[in-house]
Formats: structure tokens, sequence, C-alpha cells
């Protein structure tokens, strides 16, 4: 004779969970959001599951490998199956999703073509960068085009690289602006902010300003930065999407911790360029 089986009239949720392919903490999970309704229990105070609530555990397994989402899953169940505006918005959520794929894949390729972290900016900053040889741009370089990015988008970082250009290319201009970010980290709370060293060291930094910008002209890369701006308005961003606040926002949320002092001394180089740049015009 052949052994025969008798099917149990319920089972307990660990057995559910086995047949369905699930866990028992899913299915707990599943009551707790309405998605299955919660069945009676036995003697011995543990929940018991028939037909109808493995027929439900089948049919969310196969909607969940489909993608479709708990909450549409209960929408649908709610609306006898109905699963058609669910499979329309499921197809609009797979479509961005590719989207998405493609666009980390293309951040893949730029990190192995261009190396981390600098692949990980935008292409419109990577792209006038990518020619410098390995180890020419600091982390600090990096961290600061960074921070630009975020304020002022890919175009203000782009132009900016300019300086950073013309540092990795001049090794004199490199010296001295290492020599005043070492001054810029002296100037701590210890010191005054009306200590003369504050003001010497403001003309100092407006002196090396000048000097950058002349040698970035030297090399043409204010020319390139012109057409940086005709490449953006383009639309040839980078396909940088994501949503900004205002310059002014962003600024009022990223913590620098300056001293009085330091502070100061960015004041006063600012009004000494800006006076400049107003005589000169």
């Amino acid at each position: 004779m052949y052994p025969s089986a008798t099917p149990p009239r319920e089972v307990k949720i660990g057995d559910a969970a086995a047949f369905a392919g699930t866990t028992p903490r899913a299915i707990r999970h599943y009551h707790q959001i309405g998605l299955l309704p919660e069945p009676g229990r036995g003697g011995d105070g543990r929940r018991r599951y028939g037909y109808d609530d493995m027929i439900r555990l089948l049919w969310i397994r196969r909607m969940s490998e489909a993608g479709i989402s708990l909450d549409d899953m209960r929408a649908a169940f709610d609306d006898a199956r109905d699963v058609e505006d669910v499979l329309g918005r499921l197809e609009e959520t797979l479509a961005a999703q590719e989207a998405d794929i493609r666009r980390q894949r293309a951040a893949v390729r730029r990190l192995r073509a261009v190396g981390s972290p600098l692949g990980l900016l935008s292409p419109l900053v990577t792209d006038r960068l990518s020619h410098l040889p390995s180890g020419a741009l600091r982390p600090s370089d990096l961290d600061a085009l960074l921070v630009t990015e975020r304020i002022f988008g890919p175009l203000g970082a782009a132009v900016q690289a300019s300086v950073f250009i013309t540092l990795a290319t001049h090794p004199g201009l490199r010296a001295e602006a290492d020599r005043l970010d070492a001054a810029d980290a002296a100037l701590d709370d210890t010191v005054d902010p009306h200590d003369p060293q504050v003001e010497k060291l403001a003309a100092q930094h407006c002196a090396h300003h000048k000097a950058l910008l002349r040698a970035i002209e030297a090399a043409g890369l204010d020319v390139a930065e012109e057409r940086l701006f005709e490449i953006y308005d383009a639309g040839a961003s980078g396909g940088e999407d994501d949503a900004r606040m205002s310059a002014f926002e962003a600024v009022t949320k990223m913590p620098y911790g300056f001293s009085a002092a330091r502070t100061r001394c960015m004041e006063l180089t600012a009004r000494l360029l800006y006076g400049d740049l107003s005589a000169g015009s």
C-alpha cells in the first residue's frame, strides 16, 4: 500500500511561513498592517492558519516578487484584486529605478576612469581636473569643491577648479597657500579679532588671491571658465537634478567653527578684494 498523508485543517505560523516561503516575523507584520487578517488561536494560545490564510500568503509572496509594495497589495486585495492601477504605479516606479541604475552605473564608470573621490564630483568638475597627475589635488581641495558644488552647483565648483589647477601647477603659489592656511589655523579663540596680525594676514590673503587670478589668466583658464557657462546653459551639466536650497540658506547651514579672529580676517580680505575691484572698474 502507498502511504497517504492527511492534510491538516490548520497549521502553526512556522509551518505557514515555511510553506509560503516567508518568515513568521513577516507574517506578524502583515497582521499589524492589515494585509493579512489575524486568525484565531488554538487551545495552546497560538495562531492557527487555514486554507484561505495560506492562499492570501501565497499571493502576497508572488506580488512581492513582482515588486508590488505592501500598501499597494492591501489596496489590490480591498479592490477584489484589481491591480491595474497598482501595476501602472509599479511600472512608473520601475522606470525610475532603471534611471537610477543607469546613473549609478555611469558613476561607477567615472570612478573607475577618474578615481575616487574625484569621480564622485559632477562630470563638469572632474572633466576640468582629470588631466592633473595623481596626487596633484589634496584632500582639502576636493573637500572644498564638494562644499562649493553643494552650495553653488556643478558650475560654481567647475569655476572654482581653476584655483586648484593653478595651485597644482604653480609650486610657489601652493607653498604660499599652505603658509596662509597654517596662519589661518593659528587664529584660534585665544586671538583678539582686532590684533594687528589679523589685518596683516588679510592683506597677505588679498595679495595671494590677486596672484592666483594673474596665473589663471596667464594660463587661459579664465577663457575655459567662459566656455563652462556655454556648456552649462546648453544642458551638459552632468545630469544634476537634485533639489538645492538657496546659496544663502546653504551657507548658514554649513558649520565651520571659525574663531572671531578668523572670521574678521575673512571679512577684511573680502573688503580689500572688493575695494580693489571697485577701484579698477
